[in-house]
C-alpha cells in the first residue's frame, strides 16, 4: 500500500498535474470580459456558423452534380459492356481453323484487336451427348 505521507505520491509533484494547472490558468485569464470579449465570441460563432452553411451548399451541389452524371456514365459503362461482349462472341467463332485464320488475320491485318493467344496441336471436337458422357454421367 502507498504511504500518503510520500512526496512522491504529491499530485502537486507530477508534471502532468502541474501541466494541467498551467492550462487552467491560461484558460482563466484569456476568457472573454466586457463587451469586446462578448463581440469576439459572436463573431466566431458566426464565422463558423456561415462556413457549415457553405461547406453544406457545396456539399448539396457535388451531390446533385453526381445524380446528374449517372446517367451519362450508365450510357458509357453499357456501350463498353456491349463492345466487349461483340468482341467476345467474334472470339468464339466456329471451330480451330476459324481461330487460327481470325488470330493470323488479326495479328497481320490491324493492330487495333487485343492479342491472342492460340495453342498448336491436334485437337478433337466431341459432340456433347457422346457415348463416353453418358457412362460417366450414370456413375
Amino acid at each position: 500500500m502507498p504511504d500518503p505521507n510520500d512526496p512522491r505520491h504529491d499530485p502537486r509533484q507530477n508534471a502532468a498535474w502541474r501541466a494541467a494547472q498551467e492550462w487552467r490558468q491560461r484558460a482563466s485569464q484569456t476568457q472573454p470580459t466586457g463587451l469586446l470579449g462578448s463581440l469576439k465570441m459572436l463573431l466566431t460563432w458566426l464565422l463558423v456558423g456561415a462556413m457549415m452553411i457553405v461547406a453544406m451548399v457545396l456539399g448539396l451541389f457535388f451531390l446533385l452534380l453526381g445524380w446528374a452524371f449517372l446517367p451519362i456514365l450508365r450510357y458509357r459503362m453499357k456501350k463498353r459492356m456491349e463492345a466487349m461482349r461483340a468482341d467476345q462472341a467474334e472470339d468464339i467463332g466456329s471451330g480451330v481453323h476459324y481461330s487460327e485464320t481470325h488470330y493470323r488475320e488479326t495479328r497481320h491485318g490491324s493492330h487495333t484487336h487485343r492479342e491472342q493467344r492460340v495453342l498448336e496441336g491436334d485437337y478433337v471436337v466431341r459432340d456433347v451427348d457422346s457415348k463416353e458422357d453418358k457412362d460417366k454421367n450414370k456413375k
